[in-house]
């Protein structure tokens, strides 16, 4: 049995929700954002509550329950709060640019990389850091986790992005044999 699944969201009082054709919609101050939910889990809004119940006794529906109640409450973090991601960028020659809807990276290759950054999403730079903001967990962590894939932290050097706090273990380079 789900823990998670179980526990009814509460909502603030700056946000509102309603269920239409399978689709939940939470609007907050932030925002709207939707969530296409399937046949197997039931959700149910009474007043500020939101309950969420497994229709059938299958493992599908045992999985999506629980996760369900978290897709909707990370919606309505999202639409109160927002969510961000940081990403700090090492290296020499290394830069990043803003141009109106595109991130602009120059990494080291020899051309430069562009990034479209899709609707709903802000991105902004101070100096070597890079903000990723807006309504939705996985689109957020989705874009940061391309962004970062485009040059990962070097072991040796530490060159490349990572995210802010985020810890590395730096190898150590050959050695050079002494002389006796």
């Amino acid at each position: 049995m789900s823990r998670i699944g179980k526990t009814p969201i509460t909502m603030p009082d700056s946000v509102s929700a309603a269920i239409s054709d399978r689709v939940i919609e939470v609007k907050g101050p932030k925002g709207t954002v939707s969530h296409d939910f399937g046949y197997e889990v039931d959700v149910q809004i009474n007043g500020k509550e939101i309950i969420f119940t497994k229709k059938t006794n299958t493992r599908l529906a045992q999985a999506l329950w629980g996760t369900t109640r978290a897709l909707v409450q990370n919606m309505i973090l999202g639409v109160t709060e927002g969510f961000k991601k940081e990403l700090e960028l090492h290296g020499v020659g290394y830069k990043m640019v803003l141009q109106g809807k595109k991130l602009v990276l120059n990494l080291g290759f020899s051309h430069t990389i562009e990034v479209e950054i899709s609707e709903g999403l802000n991105v902004s730079i101070n100096k070597n850091v890079l903000t990723v903001e807006g309504l939705d967990k996985q689109r957020v962590g989705q874009l940061a986790a391309e962004i970062r894939a485009l040059r990962k932290v070097e072991p040796y050097k530490g060159k490349g992005f990572r995210y802010v706090g985020e810890q590395f273990i730096k190898k150590e380079g050959k050695r050079v044999v002494g002389t006796e």
